[in-house]
């Protein structure tokens, strides 16, 4: 496991790096952020970026996603992929919020994940951003990336990877961890190639140290 202060030097680095940590997909109203974030499984947050202001200025309120067909609204953001699915998960979860939370986006973990295609991620990502709780989300740059530095075992499963973050990260740097990861992923350290050089966590990194070993 890593050092608390290693732990804190990765912190810190990525803080210089991204002063900003901020979610990517735009939004206004909270319920906004948790349809993007469904929209956004197996699609770019650009894409979803570019779907949802013609989205919601067909559907202004959650009553009009509520009152909307499926078809509808799957028409309105087909180029997201899985519309069909999508569609039905965030008109059903419209008819919830206003049922059951008076419009209102529940604040736990448990409520979020009981929702229509809602599962620990999107549910992560909403105590974090809006209600501004301890959150890890752990998407494919976090996974990747914590494992390559060695925050976690390398482990592929999300809700592992969460655990083992949960261990490690001071909870106050989490949901800010988590976005810079996104940040970083897409920056520096990709799917493709991690490009440890000139890297600023390599000294504490297992993976860039390994690479700097090999003759």
């Amino acid at each position: 496991m890593k050092s608390k202060a290693a732990v804190r030097r990765i912190v810190e680095a990525l803080k210089t790096l991204y002063p900003d940590a901020m979610c990517s997909l735009q939004y206004q109203k909270d319920y906004e952020l948790l349809f993007a974030v469904r929209l956004s499984a197996q699609c770019t947050d650009a894409r979803v970026n570019m779907v949802t202001p013609s989205l919601y200025a067909k559907f202004p309120t959650l009553e009009a996603f509520a009152n909307a067909g499926y078809e509808e609204v799957g028409e309105a953001i087909k180029s997201c992929g899985f519309y069909n699915t999508k569609s039905k998960d965030l008109v059903e979860c419209a008819k919830i919020l206003l049922e059951k939370y008076g419009g209102k986006v529940p604040g736990t973990m448990e409520e979020l994940t009981s929702l229509p295609g809602i599962g620990r991620k999107t549910a992560n990502l909403i105590l974090g951003d809006i209600y501004h709780q301890p959150a890890y989300v752990c998407d494919t740059h976090c996974i990747r990336i914590t494992g390559r530095l060695g925050l976690t075992d390398g482990s592929k499963d999300p809700l592992s990877v969460e655990k083992q973050l949960r261990a490690v990260l001071p909870p106050e740097e989490s949901s800010d961890f988590c976005h810079r990861m996104v940040l970083f992923g897409r920056d520096r350290c990709t799917a493709r190639k991690a490009n440890c050089d000139g890297c600023p966590l390599r000294a504490d990194c297992d993976f860039g140290k390994a690479q700097s070993e090999k003759p």
